[in-house]
């Protein structure tokens, strides 16, 4: 045990090719690639599913969400050297899906490029000192209020897409049918996937997809929406590619968008890597990396990327280096011949995996000061408005307005650097804007 902790630790101080000749160290990065890129796996099946309701095909959408992980894994590789996975988000495709495309209105073409705005300048942060700045001056308890509602509404929809929580005529949630198969082999997903959890099986959330599937597959569970998947139709990937629509750049519901998701993107982003990566010294290389992969995934054809937390998985298993994220990135690219089994998978098997993922962003709870009520009531706003109005920028707004606000009541505003100042005034006009359209 210590001489694999002291591999570990050379492995933190080693550059790519200097780690590639100690094979102590590649052994170890190759068990954290696989077991990180079999922890979020999953994200190659629930991606296109929630993408799909805001009308990007599924079939070609898998593809994307493969293309830009391979990147973005190849990227955290060669550019940061760190142990980290990047793939579409859960929770920031779910603003790309239910709030600019559901909730706004306007077409996923539109919301890619909305998303590329966001992302370049998201990049432009990223390279330039603005990063260094946002990332101490932004509150810890902001940035964990983000992560936590953005799991609690990943956990909304989770248990929306299992039919256990259904729009009822008294109250506006209320118990599904549990009679009907689709909630009960989701109770049945959901019981399998946080058993195979806590037991820290590898591949823990794949191995429960695949389960409840073949279940459901047996039982005759599927559902009627799911299109097949056909390798053939890789010829047609155009039709998502490079599709952005910058027509209404210029529009206010374009602009709040792109203000918002730029905002979702960066701060979460922040708070990802500095709660993941075990050197920080990496994070300036790993946020720019990441801005660049998030960039290149909305000409792809997919919603934003970002660090997967389930690349923790990885790092626990030793992970220090780019290796990792290599293994990761040639893992996504064999995955594609497993394509054609997405047809198989019910919404039934997905929704576990989000509930148990948005639980674990949740825990970003713990971070927060909850004896310092001005600390802890504006991110309570932006955990509990995010799933309650279904928009993740309300959220956000309420919670940067609120923090500044609070701090003056108590006469610490001389406490407060200008960016937290000026994030809350911007976060006022997105509020107002919002208000008039």
């Amino acid at each position: 045990m210590d001489k694999q902790q002291s591999q570990v630790d050379l492995a933190n101080k080693l550059t790519l090719r200097e780690a590639l000749r100690h094979k102590d160290v590649v052994r170890n990065e190759l068990i954290a690639g696989v077991t990180g890129f079999f922890a979020i796996s999953y994200i190659i099946i629930v991606n296109p599913l929630i993408l799909k309701d805001a009308g990007i095909p599924t079939d070609l959408s898998v593809f994307a969400t493969i293309f830009s992980s391979v990147i973005g894994c190849l990227i955290m590789a060669f550019w940061a050297n760190a142990p980290i996975i990047l793939t579409p988000g859960m929770g920031v495709n779910a603003f790309f899906t239910y709030t600019i495309v559901v909730n706004m209105g306007l077409s996923w073409q539109e919301a890619l490029g909305i998303a590329a705005v966001a992302s370049f300048v998201y990049m432009l942060i990223a390279f330039t000192k603005v990063s260094t700045i946002l990332s101490e001056a932004i509150p810890e308890s902001l940035k964990s209020g983000i992560t936590a509602g953005i799991g609690l509404f990943l956990v909304e929809i989770g248990l929306e897409k299992a039919g256990l929580i259904v729009a009822g005529k008294s109250s506006l949630i209320v118990l599904g049918d549990l009679t009907k198969p689709t909630p009960l082999l989701a109770l049945f997903g959901l019981v399998l996937s946080l058993i195979l959890y806590i037991r820290k099986v590898k591949g823990n959330f794949f191995i429960a997809i695949i389960a409840t599937s073949l279940l459901a597959f047996f039982l005759g569970v599927k559902d009627s929406d799911t299109p097949s998947v056909d390798l053939a139709r890789l010829g047609q990937y155009h039709k998502i590619a490079f599709q952005n629509d910058f027509s209404h750049l210029l529009s206010t519901p374009f602009i709040l968008a792109a203000f918002s998701m730029t905002m979702i993107l960066v701060f979460e982003s922040m708070g990802l890597l500095q709660g993941l990566l075990p050197n920080q010294k990496k994070f300036k290389k790993t946020f720019e990396g990441s801005s660049v992969t998030t960039f290149l995934s909305s000409f792809l054809g997919t919603s934003p990327t970002v660090a997967a937390a389930e690349s923790a998985s990885g790092i626990e298993s030793g992970g220090r280096t780019g290796i990792m994220a290599l293994t990761a990135a040639v893992l996504f690219a064999l995955s594609l011949i497993f394509v054609p089994l997405l047809a198989y998978v019910p919404s039934a098997a997905i929704a576990p995996v989000i509930v148990i993922t948005g639980a674990l962003m949740m825990a970003a709870i713990g971070n927060i000061k909850m004896a310092d009520f001005s600390e802890w009531f504006p991110a309570f706003l932006i955990i509990v408005l995010i799933p309650f109005t279904n928009s993740i920028s309300t959220g956000l707004a309420f919670g940067f307005v609120c923090y500044p606000i609070m701090k003056l009541a108590l006469g610490k505003g001389k406490d407060l650097t200008w960016p937290v100042y000026l994030l809350g005034v911007l976060f006022l006009c997105d509020l107002v804007f919002s208000a008039m359209l």
